[in-house]
């Protein structure tokens, strides 16, 4: 039942209470924190469940008025409207007892690269990244750009930004994958409908604490910076390269002007690829967590085409469609396929879970 499950959380959500009334308490500050901050996670899902049991309480004392013969049809009313809020409130509680991603808080780190098409697949990119940067501003998150390689016909061949900003990787952690795109390029003088694609990577912010890295394991490389940035950026060896000789990954940043910066970020974008290498590694051994996935695990599936002559996005992983492409890019209501995406992603959890 239900109500048996919500039962030690409200135990717990107490006893935290008690413990942090405790004077003991108060001379310990990392304790009180870490106490507060347990109590607080449980303060959604104990709001719920005295909730529910609440409800539970009162239809059971409605129950009781039917056999009064002057309450019986009031106590039917009220009775419908309390059993009508049981099955409400109950998919609300199997929401809050879905395990939390600890990601989900966490800033990102998203990288976006021009694939198939050419200049088309660059111009997409720059544009896949405004819609990001609209959304972002709608949400209140801050948009820092780490690196760019920008394209001679517009747009980008790589854009790599980090995302600030409250439960940022929550709502977009489902945009890594491939990203098709249906258009007519403007150089196109048969009215042609083209087909390119790009790259999305959507990965954690981590600490410096969280991924410890050999400096014997690195293998930094300084040069001259190239392309746009000023006449500074290519008189002076600024730009940075970091291979990570374990797993062969390569991080090159060159937009700063400033060594020690264009390095900085680099290591940070480099601790983000290999910690989400890590979670790759981990969700592959996990079969069970991977099945429930939305495309976060698998970066080389098709996950959404954006058809421009039929104003048209498509996300394949939950077959939605809209007729609302320009809506979405242009006007930041990316909420319209974010919420799909996580209502799928949670009924599947919960489905697994068997609550």
């Amino acid at each position: 039942m239900l109500a048996d499950k919500l039962t030690p959380f409200i135990n717990r959500y107490n006893e935290l209470g008690e413990m942090l009334s405790s004077p003991d308490i108060t001379s310990d500050i990392k304790r009180m924190t870490a106490l507060s901050k347990e109590r607080s996670s449980l303060e959604n899902i104990v709001e719920k469940a005295q909730e529910y049991k609440s409800v539970i309480a009162q239809i059971n004392d409605t129950k009781e008025m039917l056999y009064d013969p002057e309450m019986a049809e009031m106590a039917k009313e009220e009775l419908k409207e309390l059993e009508a809020r049981i099955p409400l409130l109950e998919n609300d509680i199997k929401l809050l007892l879905l395990p939390k991603d600890p990601n989900d808080d966490r800033n990102i780190i998203v990288e976006l690269r021009a694939g198939a098409g050419g200049d088309e697949a660059a111009i997409f990119v720059g544009n896949l990244f405004e819609a990001y940067t609209r959304y972002a501003d709608l949400k209140g998150w801050n948009v820092e750009i780490m690196s760019t390689s920008p394209s001679d016909a517009g747009g980008y061949k790589e854009v790599i930004a980090l995302i600030k900003g409250d439960q940022v990787y929550s709502r977009l952690k489902y945009e890594g994958g491939i990203h098709r795109v249906q258009r007519v390029p403007a150089t196109e003088s048969q009215g042609r409908v083209h087909t390119s694609a790009i790259t999305v990577a959507v990965m954690p912010e981590v600490e410096d604490v969280e991924v410890q890295i050999n400096e014997n394991d690195l293998k930094i490389d300084v040069m001259r910076s190239s392309g746009c940035g000023g006449q500074s950026v290519n008189t002076t060896d600024s730009a940075v390269r970091i291979t990570h000789l374990p797993t062969g990954l390569v991080v090159t940043n060159q937009d700063q002007k400033s060594q020690h910066k264009n390095k900085e970020k680099a290591m940070k974008v480099l601790k983000a690829r290999l910690y989400d290498l890590e979670m790759q590694e981990a969700l592959a051994k996990d079969s069970a967590n991977r099945s429930a996935q939305v495309g976060t695990g698998d970066r080389s599936g098709r996950i959404r085409t954006y058809n421009y002559p039929q104003n048209r996005i498509s996300d394949h992983r939950i077959g939605l469609t809209l007729y609302r492409l320009a809506e979405i890019m242009q006007g930041g209501l990316m909420d319209e396929i974010v919420e799909p995406l996580i209502a799928d992603h949670q009924s599947k959890i919960v489905e697994a879970a068997g609550l």
